[in-house]
């Protein structure tokens, strides 16, 4: 399997490390774009349940689109860090130490890793608050629809944004680790 990735990535280098900052790039600009420019507007509609109605279709419509590209982005990742090996670099077969530099570099990939994987975990916490919220509102529940909208756009989205900032960061200092 470690071969295979090594080969694919060695072939596609461009077009994986491509999609990759693609999907970086919609999912974590949509998320700045829902959360300073869609919100505001949204908070402009006076009537609280069309509001929320909005807010929850609109939130829809986003993690239909970025849910693709979170998949991409895992996968790329894998690519990624197997084909520029990363590991080969750090340790032997036998998992000692080689090189200290490089091992900073594998452990700052596993940190990367890590944070995206977050990120995918509180998207999909999200997505179960939004369908949540959907559900109240067909209730008629405004106030239990208001809470977990509120949460969202209060705390989880721009979580994952400074989340997704820093990977974004990360990714560009491991670019440049071995030019």
């Amino acid at each position: 399997m470690k071969e295979f990735l090594i080969e694919t990535f060695a072939q596609h280098r461009t077009l994986i490390v491509f999609l990759h900052v693609l999907s970086a790039v919609i999912w974590v600009g949509g998320m700045i774009a829902i959360r300073f420019a869609t919100h505001q507007s949204l908070a402009l509609i006076s009537d609280p349940k069309l509001r929320l109605e909005r807010a929850a279709h609109t939130l829809k419509r986003l993690f239909s689109i970025v849910w693709p590209f979170v998949i991409i982005l895992i996968i790329t990742a894998v690519l990624m860090a197997v084909g520029l090996g990363f590991r080969a670099a750090a340790v032997d077969a036998s998992g000692n130490v080689i090189d200290e530099y490089a091992m900073s570099l594998y452990n700052t990939v596993h940190i990367k890793e890590a944070i995206w994987l977050v990120m995918a975990l509180n998207l999909g916490a999200m997505m179960f608050r939004r369908r949540k919220a959907e559900e109240a509102l067909k209730a008629g529940n405004i106030e239990a629809a208001k809470g977990l909208l509120g949460m969202i756009a209060k705390y989880m989205v721009p979580v994952n944004i400074v989340l997704g900032l820093i990977a974004i960061y990360i990714g560009v200092f491991l670019r440049g680790a071995y030019s």
